[in-house]
């Protein structure tokens, strides 16, 4: 099984940029997609349907805002969207597929910039989105959940590490309360020392060429899953963010 999340920071300019051959190319059995910034009933066919896959949305209400997708090879059980919080549904930042193995849930989480009130904003997300997760535990779930975080986890998760946003001590506990509930973050389980894996550039200047990032993007997964494979895949252009990918054997019967 592999999954792959990108925020692909607008999908029709993505496409310009090469996506559906990307798509095609990178075999995977589920893709993850945020910041759409896309009605799926204003996109060109190949983007609406993609080829291979099942295409899932939640949409924000605000147009050209935020968005995420699935587009998944084997249909799921059950799709949610959202949290069942209109808050933060309205948005259309969480989407949830259910599978018999594994539940997927697939988030955008605010970036809490600029202004307090967006950053609190944020935090009350968050906390809600623990609360959802930690749920699906509860009910003895294998759970994966990925996206765009907004988060750089520890020092080595960002080239130059000062107190803003994404970067806070509240933000980062957020995460470590997520793996004391029995989550791990899939590529330091594989890559626990690995330097310089960013997911995240800004558009200034030279910065990615230059390796100027951060690590933005997460696949966590339930510590009972047998992770093989976890990858950053830095190589791959078309949005500001670069896509993330996890594999692991999935259980006969």
């Amino acid at each position: 099984m592999k999954i792959v999340s990108w925020n692909v920071n607008g999908l029709r300019s993505a496409a310009k940029n090469g996506f559906s051959d990307w798509l095609s190319s990178s075999q995977a059995d589920i893709v993850c997609l945020q910041e759409v910034r896309a009605n799926p009933n204003d996109l060109d066919f190949a983007l609406r349907y993609p080829k291979g896959y099942h295409a899932h949305w939640a949409v924000s209400e605000t147009p050209g805002a935020s968005g995420v997708a699935i587009f998944t090879r084997q249909p799921p059980q059950k799709i949610q969207i959202g949290m069942g919080l209109p808050r933060f549904d309205c948005e259309g930042r969480t989407l949830v597929a259910e599978y018999e193995p594994f539940t997927l849930v697939n988030v955008y989480v605010p970036s809490g910039v600029p202004g307090r009130s967006k950053w609190f904003y944020k935090m009350a997300f968050l906390y809600q989105l623990l609360d959802f997760v930690s749920a699906l535990h509860m009910e003895e779930k294998k759970v994966i959940l990925c996206g765009d975080i907004n988060i750089a986890h520890n020092e080595i998760d960002i080239e130059r590490p000062i107190r803003i946003a994404g970067f806070l001590a509240e933000e980062r506990d957020w995460i470590n309360e997520l793996l004391e509930h029995g989550f791990v973050d899939t590529f330091r389980l594989l890559h626990p020392t690995q330097t310089g894996a960013y997911t995240w550039w800004s558009n200034r200047g030279d910065l990615r060429q230059r390796n100027v990032g951060w690590r933005l993007d997460y696949i966590f997964a339930s510590a009972a899953l047998p992770i093989l494979k976890a990858g950053i895949h830095a190589e791959v252009s078309g949005s500001d963010h670069c896509p993330i990918s996890v594999e692991w054997e999935m259980e006969e019967g």
